[in-house]
């Protein structure tokens, strides 16, 4: 995977971890002002979260790199992201994906006594088009 820098989410926690992942998955975007993405097509994604938080688990983790990877990658990779029940009732856009993964996310983050957030999902859909979800303060517990 190529190296890169993305946007970055102003706050003030003291640490931050960056995991990055990709997946190759199809999809369909069944309205007629979809053009021709319409049709079934796939892509590699490219993602990276971003997780922040002020304090760290009994072992020094904020969280975990391969529980990230666990429960996204797992999930989705070499699927049809209509076919999952987190897209019944809306399109699989790259915006949809992306806030779905947060919310896959910080589920997890929750469930966790040190209370690391999920700052913002980067997702790539094609080299020339991304989208970045940031959650508002009040998507948070």
């Amino acid at each position: 995977m190529i190296q890169q820098l993305y946007p970055q989410t102003n706050h003030s926690f003291r640490y931050e971890l960056n995991k990055d992942m990709h997946l190759a998955a199809a999809h369909f975007i069944d309205h007629q002002s979809a053009g021709v993405c319409q049709e079934m097509h796939g892509h590699t994604y490219f993602i990276n979260m971003t997780i922040a938080g002020n304090d760290l688990d009994e072992i020094g983790f904020l969280v975990d790199f391969k529980q990230l990877k666990s429960l996204i990658h797992s999930r989705f990779d070499h699927t049809v992201m209509n076919n999952h029940p987190e897209f019944k009732g809306v399109f699989p856009t790259t915006e949809r994906i992306a806030e779905k993964i947060w919310g896959i996310v910080q589920a997890h983050l929750d469930t966790l006594a040190h209370s690391p957030r999920c700052l913002q999902v980067f997702v790539r859909e094609t080299p020339t088009s991304y989208v970045v979800y940031r959650p508002l303060a009040e998507d948070f517990r």
